[in-house]
């Protein structure tokens, strides 16, 4: 996960790595005070058979623990809002609103007839819509097609991963799109992170949040 550096040495490697990934900067402290242990067991032998510092058990037992994190990262599902409601752009606006007001959700993809992935519905562009059909002094819900909120030309920055990503895939994911100026709204699962696959689960920001792995 840490690109090489010219300087190998492991405390370079941390620093390097704290910049790019909240893993690294999650267990900083502690793998710093690690490699402090391991100079002082290597370099500072007083005799051949005498170390002037041990690891106590729990110390190796939580290197171990650490290092596990690192081999086997958590899954990008794990952390992912599931089941993943998405709907047809012909579909009716009455079902999204059933679904806000039982599950809370406010991010729903929507597809095209040939199902591709087309745009991402929010609650706010549906609270917005409302709002203007209000000043016409008209609001009904009766047979309004999704599409019909999608005429803006509003659109939100979307990727794809695969559900065998890592979630630090998924972290370096928004990082790129944080880096470019540009607001990633959501991630979307699929079985091969294809756009015309069906979403397995969707993660967003907030989801990076909750987890508590990121950094910003």
């Amino acid at each position: 996960m840490v690109k090489n550096t010219d300087n190998d040495a492991f405390v370079e490697l941390l620093y390097t790595g704290y910049k790019d990934h909240s893993l690294v900067r999650k267990y900083k402290e502690e793998l710093h005070q690690f490699a402090k242990l391991r100079n002082a067991i290597v370099h500072e032998k007083v005799d051949v058979d005498y170390y002037i510092a041990e690891p106590h058990q729990e110390v190796v037992d939580r290197m171990e623990e650490i290092a596990g994190h690192f081999e086997k990262p958590q899954s990008a599902v794990s952390i992912a809002t599931s089941p993943a409601f998405y709907y047809y752009e012909d579909a009716n606006l009455k079902d999204v609103l059933k679904i806000i007001n039982k599950f809370d959700y406010i991010r729903f993809p929507i597809y095209d007839e040939e199902g591709h992935y087309k745009a991402l519905l929010t609650s706010k562009e549906i609270i917005q819509w409302m709002a203007r059909q209000l000043e016409k002094n008209v609001i009904s819900l009766e047979d309004v097609q999704l599409k019909e909120l999608l005429t803006d030309g509003k659109t939100h920055h979307v990727d794809f991963v695969p559900e065998s990503a890592s979630i630090f895939e998924v972290e370096e994911l928004f990082e790129s799109y944080y880096k470019k100026g540009q607001k990633l709204q959501a991630v979307i699962i699929t079985e091969n992170g294809r756009n015309f696959e069906t979403p397995k689960g969707i993660i967003t920001p907030w989801d990076l949040l909750d987890s508590d792995i990121t950094g910003h």
